[in-house]
């Protein structure tokens, strides 16, 4: 009996101190569970603001820049990645190749950047180019300051020269940076604020020919229609902002500099060119309105450009500045199965902006181009198309020697039947093109020139 006793009281006190430790291992296990059930739902949290943020960006971030051709544009949404919180990053692009068969050699290059032919050149050629090919990355998302969100752009295609000159370069075509700029976008205001290279006014980037041969140098580029890309700041702001119908928005920008030549052996290479004489930028607006089958706009250019050079020592036998002017309207109208798109410009001194057939000097000029298309299914449709550039002939003559080259007129035409299958596109496609010269400012001489290719392209 005495022995039992000692016995029982352990059995007793181990019983009871299991009991108060139930109780407090319970709470430590809870406390544990607390805290981990905090830092998930601290977890969640972020990364559902890191979602919203996304979600809002894109909903009030301006659309990317359409590309230059309507059948290039990405089909489908391209899968959306981010680089950084907030950040989407999209990769679209297009995969192009043009087999192509042509009776004379055409300026600017032969095959995808053929324009209008070589004054009196000869000889047949075909060959198969891919330099339309072209990727880019579009930005969204990226916080500035109060309302305000940013993106950017950056797009890369293969038309920046071939690789030397040796017996394969002509199957290694260089990379070539098209356009390069970031955006800042306050959705309240309906302002974006764009800086870096990027497309002028002049260029119709939304009412380009449909082609799948000419692209990165559409139909008519340089005699029909004009523009290039410069380094600029650029401020869009919506007219009627929020509101339904008709969609207005003004755009204003001033551009670099550009002109071809003085400056001896180092023309336009280290911006030392007369358009980058003194500070004297590119100034442009532009007045465009949209609805949901038709757009339409205005834009004016202007610049003054000094011929004597950065330096102030070239000689100017003619004179020693140019005024560049110029004055667009164009438009695009789709009513069902048609699209009808052009426009029409003039002005004074465009060489800068791929003007006058890329002549240099204080030349007057007109031009224009129309297209037709109809979709005969959801897959086929035929487009036709005809520009038609006159550069003033006695400013040309005035400026043989000093810039200008000596062409006259020029008139082009082409027809292409297109077939579209999702993400695909092909097509055949004849360009015609009739060209007015002059070598001396007495003779006229008239080159034509053909070309017909075999187009397919898949965009992503």
């Amino acid at each position: 009996m005495t022995t039992r006793y000692p016995n029982r009281y352990k059995a007793l006190a181990l019983s009871l101190a299991c009991a108060l430790a139930m109780p407090l291992t319970a709470h430590a296990q809870n406390d544990a569970r607390e805290q981990q059930l905090e830092q998930r739902v601290a977890q969640l949290e972020q990364q559902l603001n890191e979602l919203k943020a996304m979600i809002q960006a894109q909903k009030t971030a301006p659309a990317p820049a359409p590309a230059q051709n309507m059948a290039a544009a990405p089909a489908s949404a391209t899968p959306v990645f981010s680089s950084a919180p907030g950040v989407s990053v999209a990769l679209h692009g297009f995969i192009s190749a043009s087999a192509f068969s042509q009776n004379k050699s055409f300026t600017y290059g032969n095959g995808q950047n053929a324009l209008f032919p070589v004054p009196g050149s000869t000889g047949s050629l075909s060959g198969v180019d891919v330099r339309n090919t072209r990727f880019w990355l579009d930005f969204k998302g990226a916080k500035f300051a109060g309302n305000w969100t940013g993106g950017g752009r950056i797009e890369m295609d293969f038309f920046g020269g071939f690789n030397g000159v040796g017996a394969y370069s002509q199957q290694q075509p260089t990379p070539r940076l098209r356009q390069a700029y970031m955006d800042l976008v306050n959705p309240e205001s309906g302002t974006t604020v764009r800086i870096g290279q990027q497309w002028d006014f002049m260029f119709p980037i939304d009412n380009t020919p449909a082609s799948l041969a000419h692209i990165a140098f559409p139909l008519g580029f340089g005699s029909g229609m004009l523009g290039w890309r410069y380094p600029g700041v650029v401020v869009m702001q919506d007219l009627n902002h929020g509101s339904t119908g008709a969609q207005w928005r003004l755009d204003v920008g001033a551009f670099e500099g550009s002109w071809n030549g003085p400056d001896g052996p180092v023309n336009n290479i280290n911006y030392k060119t007369a358009g980058n004489a003194g500070f004297r930028p590119q100034i442009e607006a532009r007045l465009h309105v949209q609805d949901k089958n038709w757009l339409a706009y205005f834009a004016a250019h202007y610049s003054r450009v000094d011929l004597r050079g950065v330096g102030g020592t070239a000689p100017t036998p003619i004179q020693s500045s140019v005024k560049s002017t110029g004055y667009e309207v164009g438009g695009q109208w789709k009513p069902g199965p048609w699209t009808f798109k052009g426009l029409a410009y003039t002005g004074n001194g465009l060489g800068e902006i791929f003007g006058a057939m890329s002549q240099f000097g204080d030349i007057q000029e007109s031009g224009g181009f129309v297209q037709a298309g109809y979709s005969f299914t959801p897959n086929w449709s035929l487009y036709a198309f005809y520009a038609y550039s006159k550069p003033d002939t006695r400013d040309v003559i005035t400026w043989l020697g000093n810039g200008s080259t000596g062409l006259l007129r020029n008139r082009q035409a082409a027809l292409s039947l297109q077939y579209t299958a999702g993400s695909y596109d092909l097509s055949a496609e004849w360009m015609h093109d009739k060209l007015d010269s002059t070598s001396n400012g007495v003779n006229r001489k008239t080159t034509t020139g053909n070309q017909v290719s075999l187009n397919a392209l898949y965009h992503f």
